[in-house]
């Protein structure tokens, strides 16, 4: 393949990913932009095998081969409900790519080779590639085991890690400076350091970040491993990969604002581990009230009594795999003339969007599911909210309690409906790790036990 013929393909290929951006942007074209991204890599993919200067073809397309059947496997084996961590793991996967391609670039001959001028280059890139890829490495595998609960979930605070951070940050860049001015290979010690730096400080960043937050982890994380293959793109020479490591780097960083705004948090502090971030005050607020709760035919008797009806999901829908008894349920409701929307906060589940997947998983109507700030206002004049296994998402103490570790973060409004229904297995915690009282609330009714055989029970209810 000639040199023209690549370009174009590049071309082709980075105008076909800014389209697989763009109908991510809404759920009615989301299928669209993930068609726009197939083809785009797989044009990219064989106009770098392809190309000019590249030897082995056989072997490199064999490791794709491969490569492309486990990750048929892992996406037919791992459940929606394990999507963040696949996501996270293979972040990691990216940073590590970063690192290797940054070493094997540094000890490359041709490289050594290069002007003075155009080696320093060279070398400045190498670094920068190496600590980008080594924080987003050891941070995703850190965020994988938050999300598994393989690591608590509560973030690791201790004193003076801001200064340690730092700390590492300027010896790193020391660190960096030797390196550029080292003959021949000698600078290897110091990107071995400096690799061992980054790493320990992603692990620091994202230990210090409470569960509330890892949505936007998981969304910076993303960014993050954009900009580590923007900088692999550099120390290779491909145009396509700086710029599709720039667009991901910069869709997964404006994400993240996005969701810090909705949730009234410093994008500054989640990305810093919690820098310059105001700690609650005061101690945690007692509940007040009595939980009460009621049996599936009492919900059924509600819901036909109703005439505007709001359902709320959370990870414990997604746990269940309660989406599709909850729509047919929600056409039953409808044939009865009810009112019925679905009611989704920035952050519900652990991975941006994670419930709108799962409802267009169990092919919900893209016009009854509506954002936070499009349902708050509507709430007052609804009959019944039911919340299906949701927690810190619609807990009040994020309102009304500045000892809450989640206050200031807006939430769904649910306990201002007439009535309130809160599926759960148990009175446990959410994922922040702190007590709700909604479910105090005089107009809130637990329902405990599994979300699926739940719905399906009230289910018969309704259509007896």
């Amino acid at each position: 393949m000639t040199i023209g013929i690549q370009t174009a393909a590049y071309v082709f290929a980075s105008i076909l990913f800014i389209l697989s951006l763009g109908g991510l942007s809404s759920q009615e074209s989301a299928k669209r932009g993930v068609f726009y991204g197939i083809v785009g890599m797989a044009i990219a993919i064989l106009a770098t095998v392809l190309g000019q200067g590249v030897h082995g073809q056989v072997y490199i397309i064999m490791a794709i081969a491969i490569a492309s059947v486990i990750g048929i496997l892992l996406a037919r084996k791992v459940e929606m409900t394990s999507m963040p961590q696949l996501v996270a793991i293979l972040h990691s996967f990216v940073g590590l790519a970063a690192v290797l391609v940054g070493y094997g670039s540094y000890l490359d001959p041709k490289t050594q080779a290069l002007p003075a001028a155009e080696h320093n280059i060279h070398l400045i890139e190498v670094f920068i590639g190496v600590f980008i890829g080594a924080i987003t490495f050891t941070g995703s595998i850190i965020a994988w085991g938050k999300l598994e609960g393989k690591i608590m979930s509560k973030p690791l605070l201790y004193p003076g890690r801001h200064a340690v951070n730092i700390i590492l940050l300027i010896a790193s860049i020391v660190l960096g400076v030797l390196f550029a001015g080292a003959e021949g290979t000698n600078g290897l010690l110091y990107l071995y350091i400096m690799t061992a730096f980054a790493g320990f400080i992603g692990v620091m960043l994202v230990m210090a970040i409470g569960g509330a937050d890892m949505p936007v982890v998981v969304s910076m994380l993303n960014s993050y491993s954009g900009w580590a293959a923007s900088a692999a793109g550099f120390m290779l020479g491909n145009d396509l990969l700086i710029v599709t490591g720039a667009l991901v780097g910069s869709s997964g960083a404006i994400l993240s604002i996005i969701m810090c705004e909705a949730m009234n948090r410093s994008f500054i502090s989640v990305i810093l581990g919690g820098f310059g971030a105001v700690a609650a005050s005061g101690d945690a607020t007692a509940m007040e009230g009595e939980v009460t709760a009621m049996n599936h035919e009492e919900v059924a008797d509600f819901l036909k009594e109703a005439k505007s009806i709001v359902i709320v999901p959370g990870y414990g829908m997604a746990v269940a795999k309660a989406q599709y008894p909850i729509y047919d349920m929600v056409q039953t409701l409808q044939k009865a003339g009810k009112k019925v929307r679905f009611a989704i906060h920035p952050v519900a589940g652990r991975l941006p969007g994670h419930m709108n997947v799962l409802l267009a998983e169990a092919n919900v109507p893209y016009d009854i599911v509506m954002e936070m700030d499009e349902i708050n206002p509507d709430l007052p004049e609804t009959d019944v909210v039911m919340v299906i296994g949701a927690n810190d998402v619609v807990n009040p103490g994020a309102q009304d309690d500045p000892s809450s570790p989640i206050y200031g973060m807006p939430v769904i409004e649910a306990w201002k409906a007439e009535k309130v229904i809160i599926m759960k297995r148990s009175m446990s915690v959410g994922y922040a790790g702190v007590e709700n009282p909604l479910f105090y609330k005089p107009n809130a009714e637990m329902l405990y036990g599994d979300a699926k055989d739940s719905v399906e029970k009230i289910l018969g209810f309704l259509k007896a």
